[in-house]
């Protein structure tokens, strides 16, 4: 079986991670931090918003069956591209909407869809499109956190509708 990476970001990880860890295909997500400039990143650092790293996911997922491009359809469909800094009550840098890519055809798949879905958008696409660096997984007790914690508040007021858009608009890739 071949693996590729893909690294995104687009608000609270836990809002991510929820919705890929359901996507066939998808073989392991995991929330982290990149695109700062502190070495050690934690999650009280970087929700500081001094750090400059955006909370991100890095997921592992099988190309044969979901396509980079499709990832970039759901990522795309959950979170908002139009808002710099920002998605819904999270504010800051660290929930910035961002592709970070991995290789040139990751970048030249990105940079299309963009092109492709701006005209669709009534404000412009903020998103953030740059060479992934180095990727800092996320304390243990945020990862997975969906499926542990969905009951709490945040879960079900901000990440549960996410992932019943994901069953909505693209219910032959869900894998639950």
């Amino acid at each position: 079986m071949h693996e590729e990476i893909a690294t995104l970001a687009g608000g609270c990880f836990w809002c991510l991670e929820a919705v890929f860890q359901r996507v066939r295909g998808v073989r392991q997500v995991v929330s982290g931090y990149l695109g700062g400039h502190t070495a050690q990143p934690n999650y009280r650092s970087v929700c500081g918003g001094g750090t400059g790293h955006a909370e991100a996911v890095r997921i592992a997922f099988d190309p044969q069956v979901v396509s980079y491009d499709t990832l970039l359809d759901i990522f795309f469909a959950i979170h908002d591209p139009t808002t710099l800094n920002r998605q819904g009550n999270d504010v800051g840098t660290q929930y910035r909407s961002a592709i970070f890519f991995h290789g040139p055809e990751q970048e030249a798949v990105a940079r299309a869809k963009l092109a492709e879905l701006a005209p669709h958008f009534a404000m412009p696409i903020v998103t953030e499109l740059r060479a992934a660096p180095q990727f800092h997984p996320a304390e243990d007790y945020h990862q997975n956190y969906f499926n542990q914690h969905g009951d709490q508040p945040y879960c079900q007021l901000v990440a549960a509708p996410k992932v019943a858009k994901l069953r909505q608009y693209f219910a032959p890739l869900v894998d639950e």
